[in-house]
Parts: C-alpha cells; structure tokens; sequence
C-alpha cells in the first residue's frame, strides 16, 4: 500500500481539547499551486483556525499557509486567506442546519492526503466549560497511568 495514500499533513490537537467533536466530516480543500507544495511539505498550521458557512459554501479562516519558496512568492500573498471548502451541498445543508439549531462550531481537525488530494478533516463540535477541561485531563492522566503499569 502506498505510504502517502492516508499521510497526515497538520493536525489542531488543541481544538480536541477545548471542543468535544460530535461529528466529522470530510472536506477537500481549494488551494493555489504553491500552497499545495507548502503543504505537502508540512508547512500547514491549523492552530486558530475555523470552517464558517457563507453563501451556500464553507470557507476556511485562519489556517496558516507559508509561501513554498518566499522569495518566489506573490508580493501580495497573504498566509492566512480565506480558502473554499469543498463539500457536497446535501452536506452543507446539513451543517447550515446543525449549526444554526445547537450553537456548534466548525473546526478542522487534520489535514491529510488522500488518493493524491489535500483533504481536511473537519468535526462539528461543542465547546467545552472549565471543568469538563480538568476532567479530561484528569481522565488521560489516568488512562496513562494505567499503560504504563499494565
């Protein structure tokens, strides 16, 4: 099997600690050329960043793509913009619904490559209070523990 079929590009882990996912979706991203060389390259950031719904189509906002080669790239590129998500519009529906009815976020988890495309993978999620956050950590302390004595 091909190693780069399922390779992992970025990951937000801070985004499963402060929400709890209820439900994942997949999402292709739309990219310039260069982007998807930064990318591939594991130059993606997704710390900070979150999936909105406008005009019948999901947006990314906040992801950080640097230039592949900065002193090749556009004066007037921006790492940070705006970039289409690309979903089915059953889903979108979906999600405009889901989003509007629980007051849920949108957030992408990963990114990875998948039978030679740049996906995301982005999980509908709601926030969680302080002491859910002390629980959870709680809760992996001890699963740790338990690893390492057994």
């Amino acid at each position: 099997m091909d190693k780069e079929r399922f390779k992992n590009l970025a990951e937000n882990r801070r985004a499963r600690f402060d929400y709890e996912i209820l439900e994942n979706y997949e999402a292709g991203i739309e990219l310039l050329g260069t982007e998807v060389k930064s990318v591939k390259a594991g130059q993606m950031n997704l710390a900070g960043s979150y999936a909105v719904i406008r005009g019948g189509d999901a947006w990314l906002l906040n992801a950080q793509i640097p230039p592949y080669q900065p002193k090749n790239a556009p004066k007037d590129y921006d790492p940070a913009r705006t970039r289409r998500l690309l979903l089915h519009n059953k889903e979108i529906a979906e999600l405009i619904g889901k989003l509007h009815e629980k007051s849920l976020s949108l957030l992408p988890l990963k990114a990875f490559i998948k039978h030679g495309f740049i996906k995301l993978d982005l999980g509908l999620g709601r926030s969680r209070k302080a002491k859910d956050k002390r629980d959870f950590i709680k809760k992996r302390e001890t699963e740790r523990e338990m690893r390492r004595a057994g």
